[in-house]
């Protein structure tokens, strides 16, 4: 065989070698793994009403003050390989489990680049779900009401945000 046949047979193993790695990596990702994965997709691209039903322990949060919460913050997850790594599985059971995982971050100056913590995971509705407390958290908004107190004129009002 010459050279060229050689590059040829070359270049055609590294492709059906590279094929076969892509889809290995992908089979290898748990349903853990995924379902936060595709949470943080959903608020990178803005998508906060879907998010909002993507998320477990709600609590008394409504769909319409989470959303204002989350347009009004500046900080979402990055895109590709930084979103997630050093995904581990800390605890699993039927319902809940606790991974530990760096998500990156992007936002306004002086947001932090990423987060490394736990994260409490619920299986809900055949999906794992995040709680809303750890994306409120990550976003660096509260769930609670504040109280605001403005002097009109020679009146107090007290407005609750």
């Amino acid at each position: 065989m010459n050279i060229r046949s050689w590059l040829v047979v070359f270049v055609a193993l590294f492709i059906l070698l590279l094929g076969n790695v892509s889809r290995s990596s992908a089979e290898t990702e748990s349903p853990l793994e995924k379902g936060m994965s595709d949470t943080l997709d959903i608020w990178r691209e803005g998508r906060y009403e879907q998010l909002f039903e993507q998320l477990a322990h709600r609590g008394k949060t409504s769909r319409e003050m989470f959303v204002r919460k989350m347009r009004e913050s500046t900080i979402r997850p990055v895109c590709c390989w930084q979103k997630m790594e050093h995904f581990k599985i800390l605890n699993e059971k039927r319902t809940e489990a606790t991974v530990y995982v760096k998500v990156g971050l992007e936002g306004t100056p002086g947001t932090p680049e990423s987060t490394t913590r736990e994260f409490k995971l619920t299986h809900q509705e055949g999906v794992w779900k995040m709680q809303l407390a750890d994306v409120f958290s990550i976003a660096g908004v509260t769930g609670k009401k504040r109280n605001v107190t403005k002097r009109h004129s020679n009146k107090t009002v007290l407005y609750h945000n």
